[in-house]
């Protein structure tokens, strides 16, 4: 299904779609606009209008040289999803969007035309509906009332989203759930405005999001984790308000994913002190204390956490290294420390960032964590002398002795660790930047 909603307005009459517009600015973040040039131009120039993407308005061109005409054409080549065309009775007819044309354009290819404020409302409603939103909801996640937060995001999604629940079992990969729906949509042909939506923490949303990776359907992102590190690196907002606003509106991004040891990589991979912390933290230390229980869990992992000596191959490029902490990031916020060698993590490069920490005592590890979060709050490369900071596709490491692994929260022992980038594999649906 085409994402294209087809905007035309002769210049008597582009006030009130502008109007339109900017009412329905939030819905209207998830199409792909096409306008004629008088509207594009008025558009630029309105104040409001910055937020909006018009996508290449010199198809059209402008009312006299026929944009409707090839408004048209693309309707029933069924390029467009829909014709929002707002006539003025007081012009001629000659000056104007020729709406006998798009009426009879429209009827053939089964298209919604607009012709009015109101009319546009309902067809902008019914186009929301068409849109299906798999809600994949894990109801053990999060500290709140589970009911009542399905409740709350239905809601909200459901005046522009036909939500589909599907609840996570424990029995049951969350990955294999987001498999089978994938297999379901794309034998649908009325379902190619779907998208999966992972509402739980960052174990459920790396799950969906490695099922989905290789795919075009988007994945949207509801964050009820602890720490949400996902959410927090894609800019989603973590109250439910906020994030259900932003899979309404659907803009998506691509972004990079990796393969650690042949398994979805999603967030970050860690020998040694990233593994050592998270295996410190506990749900019941999670449910007590929130986010904070992970500096709780990385302080006491400091003082214990010892070295061992690693052989590190960088595209190609071998080094031997006495090591306490590795880290390899695809998408990691600041809060994750042993991430941010260069400051932040880009997610979308074609790259992994790959930080070492090769420290003698506690006091240096304890001075280069300070120079890591100092370094995430600047969004600057870290100088410290006991950091190594790298960018690369493929990464290999191996280990005298096998150390613990943690790959996107999921623990595992070995002593070879072979990671690849995967570039633009997942499309994201993100806040408009």
């Amino acid at each position: 299904m085409s994402s294209t909603l087809v905007l035309l307005a002769a210049a008597a009459g582009l006030d009130p779609l502008l109007d339109w517009l900017e009412r329905h600015r939030a819905s209207l973040a998830g199409f792909r606009l096409l306008a004629n040039s008088e509207l594009a131009r008025a558009l630029a120039f309105r104040p409001a209008g910055a937020g909006f993407s018009l996508s290449e308005q010199e198809e059209l061109g402008s009312i006299a040289a026929g944009a409707d005409i090839r408004a048209a054409a693309l309707v029933l080549a069924g390029q467009a999803m829909a014709v929002v065309a707002f006539p003025d009775p007081t012009s001629p007819p000659h000056s104007q969007p020729d709406t006998g044309l798009l009426m009879r354009a429209c009827a053939i290819a089964r298209t919604p035309l607009a012709l009015n404020p109101a009319s546009a409302d309902l067809a902008l409603r019914g186009l929301g509906r068409s849109r299906v939103a798999y809600l994949l909801f894990n109801p053990v996640a999060g500290s709140g009332d589970a009911d009542a937060e399905l409740a709350r995001i239905r809601s909200l999604l459901e005046p522009q989203l036909l939500v589909s629940v599907v609840f996570t079992r424990q029995d049951l990969d969350p990955a294999s759930q987001t498999r089978e729906l994938v297999a379901m949509i794309n034998a649908r042909a009325d379902d190619g405005g779907a998208m999966v939506v992972a509402c739980g923490g960052d174990g459920t949303v790396s799950s969906v999001a490695a099922a989905l990776a290789g795919t075009s359907i988007p994945l949207a992102v509801i964050p009820r984790g602890t720490a949400n590190a996902f959410a927090t690196a894609m800019g989603i907002p973590a109250d439910l308000a906020g994030a259900c606003r932003i899979v309404g509106a659907g803009h998506s991004r691509r972004i990079d994913i990796a393969l650690c040891n042949d398994r979805p990589m999603v967030l970050l991979a860690g020998l040694g002190f990233e593994a050592g912390m998270v295996e410190r933290t506990s749900r019941e230390l999670k449910t007590r204390f929130g986010a904070l229980a992970y500096v709780l869990a990385g302080a006491q992992q400091v003082l214990s956490q010892q070295p061992f000596q690693a052989r590190l191959s960088i595209d190609g490029k071998t080094s031997a290294l006495q090591a306490v902490a590795i880290t390899v990031a695809n998408v990691a916020p600041g809060t994750s420390v042993l991430a941010q060698g260069f400051g932040e993590v880009v997610p979308d490069d074609g790259l992994l960032e790959v930080t070492v920490a090769t420290l003698a005592s506690r006091l240096q590890g304890l001075n280069a964590l300070a120079a890591l979060m100092a370094s995430a709050v600047v969004q600057s490369p870290t100088s410290h002398p006991d950091l190594l900071c790298l960018r690369a596709r493929d990464i290999r490491i191996d280990t005298d002795t096998p150390q613990k692994l943690v790959i996107d929260g999921e623990m595992i022992t070995s002593s070879s660790v072979q990671i690849r980038c995967r570039p633009d594999s997942l499309s994201v649906i993100t806040p408009l930047n």
